[in-house]
């Protein structure tokens, strides 16, 4: 029971953490550009009695801290509209099952480690199961759901041909990413390297000392990338959006507190996708590569290390945040050309690469 009582306390935690992160997101998008384009950013939200402090609260003014609070308590107070031509039922549950993939992901994806006195290592982690990518390619595969059945349950033809777009667009990428991670566990588990099955946080030890990934397997981290941006839809991969085109995409018809939902689904999941990224090529909670960590065991350690974690994660954010504001949008033909005609092939070619040079390394050894 107590076992139980700490693993709820620790999913709510990791909950309210992702969600933190997410909308925070949104506010370093907004400042982001903002600057990219000369202008300040939000900078007018304040909180009473902190505003008040001298230094403190105009320096928390200025960076906008406190706008995520107002945009959820107006998103949460705005009047609810619903169209009367919707299916009222698949209408309200689409925001759900958009959001709900993107939490549940983060179960088994490991963000450090607690190393205790007997010299004994723990991932830190919900679920610390063996198929850890495996689960998550199958549970974030589903957020795809949500979008399909929000344009659908719309009854309206702008927010079905984003539903349309976001189902053909996951199915043309989803291919690419996975084709992209199997060189990793090939290289992981060849002879001579310390990985382990399927394991995520095994994944994350054995870039510890030694090159990272990204440096291993730059083409493997570059496909990987890419069919990333698909998969969250963010610029220049936003087809089920696409404002120029399709209104809203296949939020047209959703406001207030379900549209809050769908905005911080989209969110949430360039969070957990960055984290991904970086648990596979980024060398996880470790500090450099060829560089072993500086921090000692145990919870000061352990603590540093989910610090840069979060660190790389957010690079990483701000890297999507980026490329929104600097690439135009593809066309949608474009966007199909080149996950069918040129990011699959690619993949193929760089697994079948890595079998070969797994295979001649595993005859080397053995002779």
């Amino acid at each position: 029971m107590q076992m139980l009582a700490l693993k709820v306390t620790y999913a709510l935690v990791m909950v309210s953490v992702v969600m933190s992160i997410a909308g925070y997101t949104v506010l370093a998008e907004r400042k982001v550009c903002a600057w990219m384009q000369g202008r300040v950013g939000p900078n007018r939200t304040v909180l009473p009695f902190i505003s008040a402090i001298p230094f403190i609260g105009p320096f928390l003014r200025n960076l906008g801290l406190f706008q995520p609070l107002a945009d959820g308590l107006k998103f949460l107070f705005k009047e609810e509209i619903v169209p009367g031509h919707v299916n009222k039922f698949y209408y309200y549950l689409s925001p759900i099952v958009a959001l709900v993939p993107a939490l549940t992901t983060m179960t088994v994806l490991p963000f450090g480690e607690f190393t205790n006195a007997e010299g004994f290592t723990t991932p830190l982690v919900l679920a610390n199961v063996d198929l850890g990518i495996l689960f998550i390619f199958a549970i974030s595969s589903l957020g795809v759901y949500g979008i399909v059945l929000g344009g659908w349950s719309s009854n309206s033809k702008y927010p079905f041909l984003g539903g349309i777009r976001s189902s053909a667009q996951m199915i043309s990428y989803e291919l690419a990413m996975g084709l992209s991670v199997l060189p990793v566990f090939l290289w992981v588990n060849a002879p001579g390297m310390t990985g382990s099955g399927l394991s995520l946080a095994s994944i994350v030890n054995s870039q510890e000392g030694t090159a990272w990934l990204v440096l291993v397997q730059p083409f493997s981290a570059f496909l990987f990338l890419v069919a990333l941006f698909a998969e969250t839809n963010r610029l220049p991969f936003d087809m089920p959006e696409s404002e120029t085109d399709l209104v809203g995409g296949f939020h047209t018809e959703y406001g207030s507190f379900k549209f809050g939902i769908f905005f911080v689904a989209e969110y949430a999941h360039v969070v957990i996708g960055s984290a991904i990224f970086t648990t596979l090529f980024l060398g996880g909670w470790h500090f450099l590569p060829w560089v072993a960590d500086p921090w000692a065991p145990g919870w000061i350690g352990s603590l540093l290390g989910v610090g840069w974690f979060l660190a790389k994660t957010f690079c990483l954010i701000f890297f999507f945040i980026w490329v929104r504001w600097t690439l135009p949008r593809f066309r949608y033909d474009q966007v199909m050309k080149l996950g069918w005609a040129k990011l699959l092939p690619l993949a193929l070619v760089n697994l079948i690469f890595y079998m070969i040079l797994v295979t001649y390394l595993d005859q080397a050894s053995a002779s």
